[in-house]
Parts: C-alpha cells; sequence; structure tokens
C-alpha cells in the first residue's frame, strides 16, 4: 500500500465524514441518543460535541418517533440533520416518520420541496446483543419509494457515500453493521463523494457473480480467495446501494459468469436476494444462466444471544465456499 495512504477504522471514517460536512455546511447538524459527551452507542460521534458544541451536536430524548420528525421537520426547513439510531431496530419506532413522512412530502408537494434528512443505522448481529438488537432490515426500507439506501462494505465508502448522502436532497438511510466499525481500510483525506445508486466490482472473475451486501462482501471475497485453489473463479459484486439499485453492473456480471448467487445476512425471505434474483429473472441476462439463481441469506428465526446459535443464523465464510462450490459444479 501507498505508504502516503491512510488507514482509518470505519467508524473513524464516518466520523471523518460528518465533522468534513459540519465544518463545510453550517446546517449539518447531528442528533442522537447519547451521541454527545458519551460519543454515541458504538463512539462513533467521539469528540464531536467538543468540536463542535451541544447546539450542533444535539443529544435527544429516548423517543426514535419524536427524534426522527424533529430531523424530518429540520429538513424540510433547509437543515441538513443526521440522525443516528442507537441500534437498526430502532427503526420500528419511528417508521410513521421515515415512510409516512420522510419518503413522501416530495411526491406529495409537487416537488416544491425536499428532504435532505441522512439516517444512520447501526445493524447486524455478532455482538451478543440478541433478537431486538442485531436485526438487518434495510430490505424494509428499500422496499419503499422516496427513500435511498445505502449499504458502506469498508471505510472508503462509508467516508464517501456519508458524504454523498448529506449533500443529497432526498432522505438516504445508512446501514452500518456493528461489526465493520473496527475495520480498518485507506482512507483519502479531505472531501471526497462515492456515487449512491453504483455498484462496485470488488473482485473479478468468470464462473460466478456473488451479489454481496455490506459485510458480506468481505465473507464473499475469503471464500472466493478460497475457492481460487480449487480452480473456481469467483466475481464479487458489492451491491452498496440497495435503493436505487445498480441493476446494469449485475447483469453485465452475470452475462459474463452465467451463474448467479446472493448473500446478504438479513432473513431470507423476502430479502434483498430476492430482489436480484427477480430482476435477473426479468432481464435480458436470463439467457445466460447455466444453472438456478441461489439466495444464501439469514435463517427464519430472530436473532439469538447464544454465540453460537447466533452465528449460524447468518451466512459465514464455509457457507459460501459450500454453496458457491455446488453452484458451479451442477450440484442440488
Amino acid at each position: 500500500m501507498d505508504a502516503m495512504v491512510r488507514e482509518l477504522s470505519y467508524a473513524q471514517a464516518i466520523q471523518e465524514a460528518m465533522a468534513i460536512a459540519m465544518a463545510m455546511d453550517e446546517r449539518v447538524f447531528l442528533m442522537g441518543e447519547d451521541i454527545g459527551v458519551y460519543g454515541g452507542a458504538f463512539q462513533v460521534t467521539g469528540d464531536l460535541v467538543e468540536r463542535f458544541g451541544t447546539s450542533r451536536v444535539i443529544d435527544t430524548p429516548i423517543s426514535e418517533l419524536g427524534g426522527a420528525g424533529v430531523a424530518v421537520g429540520a429538513a424540510l426547513t433547509g437543515m441538513r440533520p443526521i440522525f443516528e439510531f442507537q441500534f437498526s431496530d430502532f427503526a420500528t419506532l419511528a417508521m410513521e416518520q421515515i415512510v409516512n413522512q420522510a419518503a413522501k412530502m416530495r411526491f406529495m408537494l409537487g416537488g416544491e420541496v425536499s428532504v435532505p434528512v441522512v439516517m444512520r443505522f447501526p445493524a447486524g448481529s455478532g455482538t451478543g446483543a440478541a433478537a431486538q438488537h442485531s436485526q438487518s432490515l434495510e430490505a424494509w426500507l428499500g422496499h419503499v419509494p422516496g427513500l435511498k439506501v445505502i449499504q458502506p462494505a469498508t471505510p472508503y465508502d462509508a467516508k464517501g457515500m456519508l458524504l454523498a448522502a448529506v449533500a443529497d436532497p432526498d432522505p438516504v438511510m445508512i446501514f452500518e453493521h456493528k461489526l465493520l466499525y473496527k475495520v480498518k481500510g485507506p482512507v483519502p483525506e479531505g472531501y471526497y463523494t462515492v456515487p449512491i445508486g453504483k455498484a462496485d466490482i470488488r473482485r473479478e472473475g468468470r464462473d460466478l457473480t456473488i451479489v454481496a451486501t455490506s459485510i458480506m462482501v468481505q465473507k464473499a471475497l475469503d471464500a472466493a480467495a478460497a475457492l481460487e485453489s480449487e480452480g473456481i473463479d469467483v466475481e464479487i459484486v458489492d451491491l452498496r446501494t440497495i435503493r436505487p439499485m445498480d441493476k446494469q453492473t449485475i447483469i453485465d456480471s452475470v452475462k459474463k459468469t452465467s451463474r448467479l448467487m446472493c448473500v446478504y445476512e438479513a432473513v431470507k425471505t423476502l430479502g434483498i436476494g430476492a430482489e436480484v434474483s427477480a430482476m435477473i429473472a426479468e432481464s435480458e441476462a436470463f439467457d445466460y444462466l447455466d444453472a438456478p439463481i441461489v439466495r444464501l441469506g439469514g435463517a427464519e428465526t430472530p436473532i439469538p444471544y447464544n454465540p453460537e446459535l447466533e452465528k449460524a443464523t447468518v451466512p459465514q465464510v464455509p457457507d459460501i465456499i459450500t454453496a458457491a462450490r455446488d453452484l458451479v459444479k451442477g450440484v442440488r
């Protein structure tokens, strides 16, 4: 790696993006429970309250519905709030403001207003937080027209996509996997953006396309490295954006490899993989398929507290290896 390129953790990259956005635009401010002196449930906001003050880093009461409502209202008046949920699961308490207000205002008022609010959701399993604090609900919000839903998988993308989200005129929902917060990677200094709505080819391959999201991107890359020794060449598409989905990148990849597997942590049924699969079935890529599409998603169960059971409910690297091998070799 170039000695001039810094490494930051995923959490540090998000914090830096928020600091840059706040320094560039006085309309940007932060809201959320315990994001001030405490620094956030996962220490992502850190010392931003000391740097920008309590008028721009605002600790909210324990009311996700109220906090989200204030954020949406502030966005309607021209501010650019970034609202942090302690856990993505708590979006369930604020669905009225997210789904019925933020997502629909521009449409219902004929495009005369915009709602430039960013909402951050620490998501996913792996921390022993059990059923009510470990869910992956991005497909819920991805179902709603008017919302943009993103899942950065690297520190570089976490910073660049957050800065793109702050600049976006529409509400952007960012799902940040909790296990990624400590993962480090190269992050340039200063301002840059990563486009919302554009997938990324993380690994070129010829035998199989794996479309992965969030933490599953790295697991798919690890699986691909292991499969390479068996002569199986896997292409990894990091979806990055759930809505609007980059269909063309997936179509082009499937036309090249003739096989598709979708890997995601959320419950398999009605998940992101179902949408990707249906999209390919409805596209010209369908005629290129040499095997049925495979979805590898979470188990049909709430996330258990027990660490071994917790692991068993979501795809792991050995699961991806086995499913990919079977798909390429025609094992059903």
